[in-house]
């Protein structure tokens, strides 16, 4: 049989075994009219007041966005918050893009992001984690470290996060505190929230908020200082807005996170010799620093020793950014690198992206069909595939003709799970 992964812009058509078993969630239908939702939700939020309400018309405002590796409809979101607050000039807003280690986006990217009208009128920032002149000292981190969070935001009167929240392989959910910290924070900062013992903590893994160091220090770091309201929204396959969580950060958040693990994880009765996964699609899978994601999807229900087939198109290379690619050249295998990273002497930007791959690798095998060079690709110490039926059939010859195989056509949007 047919199916359709999640993959670029079109998606990716792939033919699977009749028996193979399609792991996702039930699709909720996009709101009939989101931006009527959002305003209401502006107007009604949880645990505040009105937002209108909330900002005097001298205050400088600071709206926080996912940069361009994120499907939040900032398009959307942007244009209402400064319509709501239109007591408000204009020059008093700041839109600041949350790139955390990322690069910074172009113009015509924020065009893509935010429209024509709010790159023409909103003065924007890229945040910079590398330039402590535009960060600012807010306090010292319980688990170890002094914290930087961008100067504009940190000084505007009153501040805004937005964002879009999915399961997350290491911070339980996103979207919430995860906007400013590791949105708007500095290096340091930033380094110290994804150490190995952060990373590598079993508490640190997806949809799980109790006791998850990686979630508790996010917001332990926003509450030094805190947006006075969050907007978050959450999304279907087809990117449209499913349901909108405005108001009080945290209530807000947890009442976001709730709804998205009723519809998002998936229990599954056993592990499986293979599991096609993809990345979530253009712009999640814009490069395979991202795509181990839907690597770390797909390894909830892999059997030890089985494989991953993770359709990315990495449209945007390995990415050509930080340190992602060169820590491979650093050892010689997935166990040696982990050996590597879990030296507390060891300290590298990138670190945690390759740490969690090489978890999901000791673990398994991964096949990468994308448009990287197969040299890109083993470089990273991964499979390529340029045929994924080939593949399936090459690899029945090591399971067996009765191989179990499991599809996760929405990759990371959907996250499957074994009770063991």
């Amino acid at each position: 049989m047919k199916t359709n992964l999640l993959y670029g812009q079109n998606g990716l058509e792939v033919e699977i075994p009749d028996q193979a078993y399609i792991v996702e969630p039930k699709n909720l239908p996009g709101l009939e009219n989101d931006r009527e939702a959002i305003k209401q939700a502006l107007r009604n939020p949880i645990g505040t007041s009105p937002l209108k309400e909330m900002v005097k018309s001298t205050d400088t405002v600071a709206i926080v966005i996912s940069d361009i590796t994120r499907p939040t409809p900032n398009h959307i979101l942007v244009p209402l918050l400064i319509e709501e607050l239109s007591h408000v000039p204009l020059e008093n807003f700041v839109v600041i893009n949350g790139t955390g280690t990322h690069r910074d986006q172009t113009r015509e990217e924020f065009v893509q992001m935010l429209g024509e009208w709010v790159v023409n009128n909103i003065r924007i920032i890229n945040n910079n984690c590398h330039d402590k002149d535009t960060l600012s000292n807010v306090g010292h981190s319980k688990f170890g470290c002094d914290v930087y969070l961008n100067k504009e935001y940190v000084e505007a009167d009153f501040r805004i996060v937005t964002g879009f929240i999915e399961p997350h392989f290491f911070a339980g959910f996103s979207g919430g505190p995860k906007g400013i910290m590791p949105g708007i924070a500095g290096l340091e900062t930033i380094m110290t929230f994804h150490n190995a013992r952060m990373i590598g903590d079993p508490l640190s893994t997806w949809g799980n908020m109790v006791n998850n160091p990686v979630q508790d220090m996010t917001r332990e770091i926003n509450g030094l200082c805190k947006p006075h309201f969050m907007l978050n929204v959450t999304l279907n396959k087809e990117k449209e807005i499913t349901s909108v969580f405005a108001g009080e950060l945290y209530e807000a958040h947890d009442r976001g996170c709730e709804f998205v693990k009723e519809h998002a994880m998936i229990r599954c009765e056993d592990r499986f010799d293979v599991v096609i996964t993809s990345n979530s699609g253009y712009p999640l899978d814009q490069n395979l620093y991202q795509a181990v994601k839907g690597m770390s999807a797909a390894q909830k229900i892999v059997k030890r020793g089985g494989a991953i087939i993770v359709a990315s198109e990495c449209s945007d290379g390995l990415p050509s950014h930080g340190n992602y690619s060169k820590i491979f050249e650093l050892a010689d295998s997935p166990q040696g690198l982990l050996d590597l990273i879990n030296n507390p002497e060891f300290k590298m930007f990138d670190q945690w992206q390759v740490q969690k791959q090489a978890v999901i690798q000791v673990w398994s095998d991964v096949y990468v069909y994308s448009k990287l060079t197969d040299d890109q690709v083993k470089g990273a110490m991964l499979k390529p595939t340029h045929n994924i039926e080939q593949t399936l059939q090459e690899l029945k010859q090591v399971y067996g003709g009765n191989m179990s195989v499991a599809v996760l056509p929405l990759g990371p949007l959907t996250i499957p799970y074994v009770e063991e």
